[in-house]
């Protein structure tokens, strides 16, 4: 009986997209799996016939119906577009884990060949400063929101976990920056140590974003699998993979419930395009968790053997990524890698592949319950040339008579009111906290719309925070120096 074809949509991208996505198509194609390409379009050539996107209705609709793809890297032209088509495709389905394996090849030089790298990086794919939420406060002040959710959380950590299980790893780190930004960086560092007692049959630990990337280059064959937040993420799988040769060989997935979308995380190229020169490597293994995502492990190791004994041979394509000479065109590396199929490598020991059990977590966009929430006042952001002293003295009397009374002023994080007797540099857009009096035992937006409109009588405000506490604790954070 026949199997089965599966249909993968095949996005094969700009610059060096096409040889790239090419030679993968021929490799998975003669190892002997059982897919049916379906070709779309995406990138630059989309954004040129005025879609802003750089994505049509058909190429969402092909992922949609085939839940899988394959694509090339894509690029945003200067003059065309809004929004990267790279970032559209991984917003538009949710594909909330970015998973970057770092694993060294036999026969690939490198400063770190010989320290058996082996690890993999799950990042956080959706959120976190890359929401893409920034706003000019003043003409010299810019403004960034940091978007961490309990839900984004507790699915990119059960990813981790279930992605260490479907390939016999050990141990998961959680790395974040929560000791300076605790509720956000401590929202995924909190999630994590909730959720590790579920999975008790592998090692947990957190670490500090910067000793994780301090850890990388000193001693990298400590890690197994890394969890973090989609900036940290970003940053340290670019580290990851110089270490094992460069982005040439780095693949990487976008995994979501609704569909998976496989590409290497190099760019387009553009001057090397149609040279025969450029290294497939990324994007072929990126192929090759394809595979595995489908259930297609027999082919997939196959593949990757085929690809170790290739570069043990010492065969390499013209241009690898990272400026190594090489000895043969991206076609005779694909030739290369199509020959040595079915044979098998002595140094690439596959690992126990199972499907990924992936996450199923409520859709309800109040994920997170209080028992009690309690409104304790405002931050109000006000720009203004004022010193701090004038400026708090302004709108302390302007407090008068309502439930609030201005507790701080403070300037990029830092209390500059009342005075603590050092003033550092400040600029001419401040914090200011108006916390409920003592006697008040309650505030509503009536309230806050008053406090507001008064200080609008003086001064120009341009943001506003509620503060909360949520069942007791604090829901904000303190400014430096306030007690």
């Amino acid at each position: 009986m026949t199997q089965p074809k599966h249909t993968i949509t095949l996005i094969p991208g700009d610059g060096i997209g096409p040889e790239v996505t090419h030679a993968t198509c021929s490799i998975i194609e003669a190892a002997g799996a059982h897919i049916a390409w379906e070709v779309c379009e995406a990138g630059a050539e989309v954004f040129k016939k005025g879609l802003s996107s750089g994505v049509p209705i058909e190429t969402i609709n092909s992922i949609v119906r085939n839940r899988v793809a394959l694509k090339g890297p894509l690029e945003t032209p200067i003059g065309f577009g809004e929004k990267s088509a790279n970032v559209t495709l991984r917003k538009l389905f949710e594909t909330y884990g970015n998973i970057r394996p770092i694993r060294q090849f036999s026969g690939v030089t490198t400063p770190y060949q010989d320290r058996k790298i082996d690890l993999v990086i799950v990042r956080e794919n959706v959120e976190d400063l890359y929401a893409g939420i920034e706003y000019m406060q003043s003409p010299g002040v810019a403004q960034g929101l940091k978007i961490i959710t309990r839900k984004g959380c507790e699915k990119i950590v059960r990813l981790a976990f279930e992605f260490a299980r479907s390939e016999g790893r050990k141990r998961v780190t959680c790395a974040t920056k929560a000791n300076i930004m605790k509720l956000t960086e401590g929202l995924l560092k909190r999630t994590f140590e909730e959720i590790a007692p579920e999975y008790s049959d592998l090692e947990a630990e957190h670490v500090i974003i910067d000793n994780c990337a301090h850890q990388l280059v000193r001693r990298p064959e400590q890690f197994d699998v890394i969890v973090t937040t989609n900036m940290n993420g970003d940053i340290i799988s670019d580290l990851g993979s110089a270490l094992i040769g460069g982005l040439g060989f780095a693949p990487g997935a976008n995994i979501g419930n609704e569909a998976a979308i496989f590409e290497a995380v190099h760019g387009s190229a553009p001057k090397y395009a149609g040279k025969n020169i450029i290294n497939p490597t990324a994007v072929l293994m990126s192929g090759v968790m394809m595979l595995r995502h489908i259930g297609e492990f027999a082919v997939a190791d196959k593949i990757e053997h085929a690809v170790c004994i290739t570069f043990e041979e010492g065969k390499h394509p013209l241009r690898d990524m990272v400026g190594n000479a090489g000895s043969i065109t991206t076609s005779a590396f694909t030739d290369a890698v199509i020959a040595n199929l079915g044979k098998t490598s002595q140094t690439w020991t596959p690992k126990p592949f199972k499907p990924i059990q992936l996450p199923q977590i409520s859709t309800r966009p109040d994920f997170v319950h209080a028992q009690e929430s309690k409104l304790m006042g405002i931050d109000l952001f006000v720009e203004s040339p004022l010193g701090p002293k004038e400026l708090g003295d302004s709108l302390s009397a302007l407090a008068q008579g309502s439930p609030l009374h201005l507790k701080l002023i403070s300037n990029r994080g830092v209390m500059v009111y009342p005075s603590v007797g050092i003033l550092p540099d400040t600029i001419d857009v401040s914090r200011c906290r108006f916390i409920l009096n003592q006697e008040s035992t309650s505030l509503n937006d009536g309230q806050i719309f008053d406090i507001i409109k008064a200080v609008a009588t003086k001064h120009r405000w341009m943001h506003i925070e509620k503060l909360y506490a949520f069942d007791g604790k604090l829901g904000y954070t303190k400014a430096q120096g306030e007690d």
